[in-house]
Parts: structure tokens; sequence; C-alpha cells
């Protein structure tokens, strides 16, 4: 439930920041028409997010068992590359990002635009709903409990709209830097353990030699158990792992940590020139 909650709380309220900063613009303005346009796209968004996400599980579920361990190692590299991705780019520009967006939609408004922000809403949460259900999906193979896994993720969507309308009515204000730092961090742990399982799935697909197996876990991770879905699912801690696996998840891990939890470098401000006389 963990990661999925962090999945759908991080995902949601990135879109939740666009969405709400757009919709406080437009509400300050007046333009009513123009919110209303926001709301309905936002809402259509959802829907085409949500029918991808059905049509992915029941195209997977359908397939033969080989063909679905291919799948399930496909879906869950493109799920890594995501989260590298999203961490690398979050790290860069959180700490601007609202100010960033702000100055966009102010930028829009003045030029007359308002048809640019209902696209720009529709856009954010359609890219990252496009998102959300990748991840999810491979979470939810690689945890194998879909009930905890999904009210998780429905938690932190829950969470990241109460945010966003906060945000659109002006009373929340969070630190962008250090909660994208601090997610970031289980997002890593969560993208390792995709690894970790994207190995072990394109060896029972066919595509990778079967590794050594290096210890056995099945005293932490219990199999058909809440704790194994826990273990699992966040770390990709199986209960017999090889030692490609492991490997996996080290050397992604390690590094990716240690890029979330540098210390960002502080822009110099700028010296002022003296003015010749």
């Amino acid at each position: 439930m963990l990661p999925t909650f962090v999945i759908g709380l991080r995902e949601g309220l990135e879109a939740a920041l666009i969405v709400g900063i757009i919709a406080s613009f437009l509400s300050q303005q007046g333009r009513r028409d123009a919110l209303k346009k926001v709301w309905l796209g936002v809402a259509i968004a959802v829907a085409i997010c949500v029918a991808v996400a059905i049509a992915l599980q029941v195209f997977s579920s359908d397939l033969p068992q080989k063909q679905q361990e291919q799948l399930e190692t496909v879906i869950g590299a493109i799920a890594v590359v995501m989260v590298s991705y999203m961490v690398v780019w979050m790290k860069r520009h959180s700490r601007d990002l609202r100010k960033d967006l702000e100055g966009a939609a102010g930028r829009a408004l003045s030029e007359g635009s308002a048809s640019a922000l209902v696209l720009m809403a529709f856009l954010a949460v359609l890219r990252e709903g496009f998102e959300t259900a990748v991840f999810l999906l491979a979470t939810f193979n690689a945890s194998g409990s879909p009930r905890y896994g999904g009210t998780g993720a429905a938690l932190g969507v829950l969470l990241a709209a109460v945010v966003g309308y906060g945000i659109y009515r002006g009373g929340v204000r969070i630190n962008l830097s250090r909660f994208f730092r601090i997610t970031g961090v289980v997002l890593i742990l969560v993208a390792a353990g995709l690894v970790s399982t994207a190995l072990m799935t394109a060896a029972e697909g066919g595509w990778l030699s079967q590794g050594t197996r290096a210890f056995d876990l099945t005293w932490l991770v219990h199999p058909n158990t809440p704790t194994a879905s826990v273990v699992t699912g966040v770390l990709g801690i199986q209960p017999y792992p090889d030692w490609t696996m492991v490997t996996g998840w080290l050397v992604y891990a390690i590094p990716m940590a240690a890029v979330v939890l540098w210390p960002a470098r502080r822009r110099k401000a700028p010296v002022a020139r003296p003015v010749a006389e």
C-alpha cells in the first residue's frame, strides 16, 4: 500500500499543482467560463487515463504466461525510466516550480489566451495519469496484492486532490523542495524494486538466463502474507533473489539515492557592478 500511496500522492500532486494554480488565476480574473472548461478537461483526462489503465490490465491478463512475464518486464523497465527522469527533473526544478508555473499562467492570461491554460491543465493531468497507470501496473505485478495497492493509490490521489483544492482556494502552502526530496527517496526504493522484479520476469520470460540464488529470505518475506506484499511492493525483495536481482537493485538504488539526497547548490546572487561616473 505504501508505494502505491506515494505514487498516487506524488503524481497526483504534480497535476494538482498545475491545475490548482491555473484555476486560481482564472478565478482571480473572473474567467468562470474558462474555469469550467478546465474542470471539463481534467475530467476527460482522468477518464482517458482510467480507460488506458484498464486496457493495459485486460490486455496483460489475456496473454499466455511467458508473454505476460515479458510484458511485465517491459512495463517495469518503462516505469523505472519514468521514475528516474521525474525524480531527477524535480531535484533540479522543485525549488522554482511554483514561481515558474505562476509566471507561465500570468503570461498566458496577459496575452488573452485562456485556452492555453485549459490545454495546459488537460495535458498535465493526462501526462501524470499515464505515468501513474504504468507505475501502478508495474507495482501491482511486483507486489501481487492489487487490493492493498489499489487502496493506497486511491488514498494518495484523494489526498493530492485535497491539496490541489487547497492551493486553488489559497489556503495551502507546502515546501515543494522538501516534499519532492522525501517522496523521491521512497520512489527510488520502489524503482529499485522494479529493477529487481524486471530482471526476475525477464528470466522467467526467457530473455535472461536464471542467476544463482543469493539468499533465502523466506524468514522476512513470507509468501501470501501482508508482510510479503509490503516488503516486496516497497523494496522488491523476493523470497529467493538471485545475484542478478541483488546486483540490479544495488546498482540502481545507490547512485540514484545519492542524486536525490545530495545537497542542491544555491544560486549565487549577482554582484552589482559599480556605475562609472
